[in-house]
């Protein structure tokens, strides 16, 4: 008791007079009768590191909930097109029994099959382009890879490993333009905390860069950056139907679990990611030949720290990174405010908390095996048409079932609702 006491109340020194404060994540351990992380990972973490005394105390309290999504909202309303295919298919229990979407791998080596769902895709990604045509002016490139990160702009999400990726992309192209080129439309998308100053930052660099390469005629169409404002979720039923790609880039063991990913897993696109939040759990229902995983795990991280975390050793090994620092640092994207990033760049190369540094090689060497699969429509597609297929997990009708079951102990209630109005 004793030993919980001096953990939930900590004596913090202020000036000359000590005061006593209370800890409100051990207090919510103490006083609650289950705790759970929102990831298989997530969960992993709290017991072994974040909670691992209380754990010691009270295993019995710690449990794992998976995240998840409903699938009404996120493909029968949002893609229409796609739900009537998979209906056809294998019938229309699915939306509310997602784990039947498993009968889809009967149909992976159908051509026929796979070339609707490749023209639903392309379908989607013309509707969002026409929005972007609309709203900003830009014409993109339907037949592009739309590789798309949409999430709230933190510097743990990574958009600026993204960033480094276009900025190396648009450089190869203006090094070679008449060279051979997987055009790609990249997006970002999210907001900043109103107090978080980097973020605002991130978000103002994504602008610039955009609009350096958007007008850039030796550019073209092999390549096009756009941010879309006031992210939402009446945007997102937009944007992940017309998704080829999903980018969820965070450093392994700082994103808890992640929902975007599996709105866009749902739908059809590949991801792109590290082993972390539930990026881990997709994997092992997807298979890895259906994911493309990078960069640092877990415990790489926490090697790399305690070896001592040197930037500037990747930096000089790597000229395209050097480049694109350089390229921040000195305003070229932004020539009319020449030092307006140049703190953010020397902060990435002095301070890198969240190692985007260290796994910058890592991503372009695994977006180099993205675009090779994107050539082979088929190949891509029946990938994609494996990620529908073990999306089933990933229901939020079993998230609420295993809280109401293990954590609420509550029993379900048939509605009967009346049909709607015509």
């Amino acid at each position: 008791i004793k030993a919980i006491i001096q953990a939930v109340v900590s004596t913090q020194s202020t000036g000359e007079q000590g005061e006593k404060r209370i800890n409100m994540a051990y207090l919510s351990v103490v006083s609650c009768h289950a705790v759970n992380g929102v990831a298989a990972i997530h969960s992993g973490l709290l017991v072994t590191s974040l909670f691992k005394d209380f754990y010691e105390l009270y295993p019995e309290k710690f449990q794992n909930k998976t995240n998840g999504i409903t699938p009404r909202r996120w493909l029968v309303l949002c893609n229409p097109s796609l739900s009537h295919l998979i209906t056809e298919k294998i019938g229309d229990e699915w939306p509310v029994e997602l784990s039947q979407l498993r009968n889809l791998e009967e149909f992976v080596n159908d051509k026929a099959f796979l070339q609707e769902v490749f023209k639903t895709k392309l379908e989607n990604k013309r509707r969002l382009a026409q929005y972007v045509s609309d709203t900003y002016g830009i014409e993109l490139n339907s037949g592009s890879m739309f590789d798309i990160q949409v999430k709230r702009i933190h510097e743990y999400k990574r958009q600026t490993l993204n960033l480094l990726h276009v900025i190396t992309l648009y450089n190869r192209i203006k090094s070679n333009p008449n060279g051979e080129f997987v055009p790609r439309t990249i997006f970002f998308g999210g907001k900043a905390a109103p107090g978080y100053q980097t973020a605002k930052q991130i978000i103002s660099l994504i602008c610039h860069v955009a609009n350096v390469i958007n007008n850039d005629e030796a550019v073209g169409d092999k390549l096009k950056v756009v941010f879309l404002g006031n992210y939402r979720c009446s945007l997102a039923e937009i944007i992940m139907p017309a998704a080829d790609l999903s980018e969820q880039i965070s450093l392994a063991g700082t994103e808890a679990s992640g929902t975007g990913n599996m709105k866009f897993m749902l739908n059809g696109a590949l991801t792109i990611g590290t082993l972390d939040g539930a990026n881990v759990e997709m994997r092992e229902e997807m298979g890895e030949d259906n994911i493309f995983i990078f960069g640092m795990k877990v415990e790489d991280v926490a090697q790399l720290w305690q070896n001592g975390y040197d930037t500037r050793r990747y930096i000089e090994r790597l000229p395209e990174l050097k480049l694109a620092l350089a390229q921040i640092k000195s305003g070229y994207f932004n020539p009319g405010e020449p030092h307006k990033f140049s703190g953010f760049a020397d902060g990435l190369v002095d301070n890198d908390r969240f190692c985007v540094i260290a796994d910058y090689e890592a991503y372009l060497a695994c977006q180099e095996q993205v675009s090779e699969l994107y050539m082979d429509w088929i190949k891509w597609t029946r990938k994609c048409l494996y990620n529908i297929a073990s999306a089933g997990k990933f229901s939020s009708d079993r998230t609420i079932n295993q809280y109401a079951d293990e954590i609420w102990d509550i029993k379900k209630v048939h509605v009967d609702l009346n049909p709607p109005k015509e």
